[in-house]
């Protein structure tokens, strides 16, 4: 753990920064977003040898024993540091009271962001079956890997492009098939004048949309529509200094040459004399490549080497996988409190800009930055100095822009979950808005941008279908992607309201036919994983709260919503599962008697206070409501991935008792707001974690107690949450005097080369900027492996391998969600006749197979290997081939 040094976390700027905050009225948020198989365990310590020996393979109970103990020292050791470092802290005065901060190494490594990671008694798996996790996963690591190649080298472009999506991104000169003259400048417009290519003006095709273009000047000036005087001037084009919408040209196929226009039906012509103006009789001109082109302001992703793909549609996947991302987040709290998009039609100039509010201040005036960052001021200009934006703890800035999140596809990212957020009542008390503050509304408009996005991403790649962002609504079709070598991008939702479904008074705002007809329409969107809650208690169920004077400022809008304050008490005896700290009444005041307080407080102030409550731990009473139930079932009914991350440890204990009733393996917990007790549940579910990301170091640790979580049933892969654009802070740097620091270039995940990273005049390395922008995650990784090394060599590679299986185990978790059984291989319970697979017809799809004879154990190429039983009841293997459309060839 890095100390903060004093200068950046003085108590007196955080009281400072705070009382700003409070003047302004603005609230602010943690992270304002904002079937069983098996063996049972017994949890008997004397059966620890029989539990073990079914999964150890070689090695004796001693010497799993006393590995374990060293394991368990090295943990209360680490523990007894952090509290040494917690107190060193206080002493010095750099903690004053806050609770939690956004940026605070000690929430964002923990184990748990929903409560602190306490006792031993919050984990409740057995030592044999923390042995058996640990030794599952090393078995499955020492198995064969699936064949990873290149992807395709793009095709060279055509000397003509071959349809309207091919000039993206290529330098073109324009002929005129009238005149047969090619078109040139020609004082402050254009004619097709010109009697040789030589003599054309080059245009650079930069595409906004598929299909659409902005035609740049070899001055840096654009081709645009320029309005006359009606009757008087008829409408001309002329060069441009910058974009716009009279711009940005649709293009059409005509036979083998091109028309240019707009929607209104204005369509690029040819004078009588050659000029080139407006009309509504189109040109066809001939495009033909030329050099000279200006070159295009753009980010670039420093990734040397073609991305991996599978040999194999269907074989198993390897690559990283981001549970819980906010990719658009520029639309959320009204969409003026966060600053820059991940996209912009006319380029990386107008997408990465800092707010308006921000700019004209200086960056001194940005009250929910300042307040996150906890640092005073910020210099305003992002691109191209990038200065201080974006970086680890700058909250509000964007984070995910596309050719950042280019570099981590290109690094290894291969599943991508993009959860749309918000949260109503920020947004209605933060002062600058312009879209609807109603969750729902804004999920619906940041689904809208997905696909924009989607296309955008297609149209520089060449056309539809052809980009690396591919939306996806099932794990047939994710694992199809991903051996593609593209990114496969899971829309999901993180809200406080999610379906209208808050609460006034205790009164449920919604009901089950309202949840049934919204759950259908954000299915048909494309949703396939949510959270019940974020922020408030709502319809559904409680909230874990947050702590400190952050708890105070959310729990207070949580009145705003709903009339209530989170109904917080006092838990004692609870093994340690419990939700966040609240601050507690003073000595002599009965937190049951402060109804009369706080309406005296409110009658003078005319502000409602949050209420204080008793000693802690604490726990909120609001747990799962019968609504929530309803929903969690429709969920599974529907095949989609239920994240039990926010809810209130009553909340979160009878969800997952729900889906064990069902037997329902499609849980996530996708960025450490669960408690510990509730992960090894969520793995004997056969569901799948992916933990808050933060400091490499910390994740590291994670990482480690996971391990002894894992279930020796299911898949094992690693994954993390980054939670960029949800206001969560990011991996600090650990510093480029550290013994052992990335080394650049490094070779990433599928043998590519990653050097540091290039954006404008900036230049990033992890080392010494931590993960500032998405495109650092292949570095981060990288970090990981580095930290894990010097802790245990050897632990590097181990780290490496479960994170570069981490799709996988999100692919199978989201297989077993829709109907898939689990591999029999290591759940001898669910095996299947053998008769029953040989019965598959030659020529059936693979989902019919999966759906059939459930997960194999292997995927290599184009085969898959199954245990089954025979007659006999002895166990056998079965061999399935595939073709390359992934039809059933041949049983052996």
């Amino acid at each position: 753990m890095v100390t903060p040094a004093p200068d950046d976390r003085a108590p007196q700027r955080r009281r400072l920064v705070a009382a700003a905050v409070l003047a302004a009225g603005t609230l602010v948020g943690s992270a304002v977003v904002v079937p069983t198989y098996g063996i049972p365990f017994t949890g008997d310590e004397s059966a620890t040898e029989a539990t073990t020996n079914r999964w150890a393979g070689d090695g004796s109970l001693a010497q799993r024993y006393d590995a374990a103990v060293r394991e368990t020292r090295r943990a209360d050791a680490l523990r007894a540091h952090a509290e040494a470092e917690a107190k060193a802290l206080a002493d010095a005065g750099l903690d004053d009271g806050h609770g939690h901060s956004h940026t605070d190494a000690t929430t964002k490594n923990a184990v748990s962001r929903s409560a602190d990671d306490g006792p031993a008694t919050e984990d409740p798996t057995t030592l044999g079956q923390r042995l058996a996790g640990m030794q599952a996963v090393a078995r499955q690591r020492a198995e064969r890997d699936p064949e990873l190649v290149p992807v395709a080298k793009r095709p060279d472009r055509q000397r003509s492009p071959e349809d309207r999506y091919a000039m993206a991104g290529g330098c073109y000169a324009l002929r005129s098939t009238t005149t047969g003259q090619w078109v040139a400048r020609a004082g402050a417009g254009y004619a097709a004048t010109a009697g040789a290519k030589t003599q054309a003006e080059p245009f650079h095709f930069q595409a906004t949309d598929l299909g659409t273009y902005l035609l740049f000047g070899r001055d840096k000036t654009f081709a645009a529509r320029k309005p006359g005087v009606p009757l008087l001037q008829p409408t001309s084009v002329a060069a441009a200094a910058q974009p716009s919408a009279d711009a940005d040209w649709t293009a059409r196929r005509v036979g083998t040459t091109y028309s240019f226009g707009f929607p209104s039906g204005d369509r690029l012509a040819v004078d009588d004399t050659g000029a080139v103006v407006l009309g509504p009789d189109a040109e066809r001109f001939a495009l033909r490549t030329t050099t000279g082109c200006a070159p295009w302001d753009e980010i670039t992703t420093n990734v040397q080497g073609r991305p991996f793909r599978g040999v194999s549609a269907i074989q198993e996947t390897r690559g990283y996988v981001d549970a819980h991302t906010h990719g658009m987040a520029f639309e959320f709290l009204g969409g003026r409190a966060h600053c820059g998009k991940p996209w912009d039609p006319y380029g990386v100039q107008y997408a990465l800009v800092d707010c308006p509010d921000h700019s004209a201040t200086g960056g001194y005036g940005a009250l929910l930055e300042t307040a996150l960052s906890e640092r005073v001021g910020h210099d305003p200009v992002g691109w191209p100095t990038f200065k201080d934006w974006p970086a680890p703890d700058s909250l509000t800035h964007e984070g995910t822009y596309w050719k950042w999140m280019e570099r981590s596809w290109r690094g290894g990212l291969r599943v991508f979950v993009n959860l749309l957020v918000e949260n109503n009542k920020l947004c209605e008390l933060y002062p600058l808005k312009k879209n609807s503050c109603d969750d729902m509304d804004s999920i619906r408009l940041q689904a809208r941008q997905m696909r924009a996005f989607e296309r955008y991403i297609d149209a520089q790649y060449g056309g539809p279908g052809e980009g690396w962002y591919r939306i996806v609504t099932n794990p047939f079709q994710a694992r199809r992607v991903v051996n593609e070598g593209k990114l496969a991008v899971v829309m999901g939702i993180e809200t406080s309201v999610p379906f209208t479904c808050t609460m006034k008074a205790d009164v449920p705002q919604c009901d089950a036919a309202t949840i049934d007809r919204q759950l259908a329409e954000v299915h048909r969107m494309g949703v396939r994983q949510m959270e019940l809650v974020n922020k408030f208690d709502n319809a559904l169920s409680g909230v874990a709260g947050d702590e400190g004077s952050t708890g105070l400022l959310v729990n207070s809008a949580n009145f705003l919503e709903t009339g209530s304050y989170w109904a917080m008490e006092h838990c004692a005896g609870t093994d340690g599962k419990h939700d966040k700290a609240q601050y507690a009444a003073p000595a002599g005041i009965d937190p049951e008697q402060q109804d009369a307080l706080f309406g005296a407080i409110a009658e003078v102030s005319g502000v409602q206070p949050a209420p204080l409550y008793g000693p802690p731990e604490h726990c909120n009473r609001r747990g799962l409501t019968d609504l929530g139930r309803h929903l969690i079932n429709r969920l599974a009914q529907r095949g989609m991935i239920f994240d039990p991350d926010h809810m209130s440890v009553a909340g979160r204990d009878a969800a997952l008792d729900l889906l064990e009733q069902i037997d329902y393996p499609g849980v996530v917990s996708s960025h450490s707001w669960s408690t510990p007790d509730a992960y090894p549940r969520i793995y004997r579910l056969g569901g799948t974690i992916t933990p808050y990301a933060g400091d490499s170091t910390g994740f590291v640790e994670k990482w480690k107690r996971h391990l002894s979580w894992a279930d020796p049933r299911y898949y094992f892969g690693f994954g993390y949450g980054a939670d960029m654009n949800g206001l969560g802070a990011q991996g600090d740097p650990r510093g480029a005097d550290v013994p052992n620091p990335v080394t650049y270039p490094f070779t990433g995940l599928g043998g590519v080369t990653v050097d540091r990273n290039v954006s404008g005049q900036r230049v990033y390395d992890v080392n010494v900027d931590g993960v500032a922008q998405y495109g650092l995650y292949p570095d981060w990784i990288e970090d990981l492996r580095k930290v894990a090394d010097a802790q245990s060599p050897g632990e590097g590679a181990q780290i490496a391998d479960d994170m570069a299986r981490g799709t996988e185990a999100y692919l199978q978790m989201w297989e077993r969600a829709v109907g898939v059984g689990n591999d029999a291989c290591r759940d001898p319970e669910v095996a299947k006749h053998a008769r029953v697979i040989r019965r598959l017809p030659v020529g059936s799809p693979v989902r019919r197979v999966l759906l059939t004879a459930g997960q194999p154990h292997a995927r290599l190429d184009d085969t898959f290997t199954y245990c089954a039983t025979t007659r006999s009841g002895a166990t056998t293997k079965v061999w399935l081939s595939f073709d390359d459309r992934g039809r059933l060839t041949r049983i052996h």
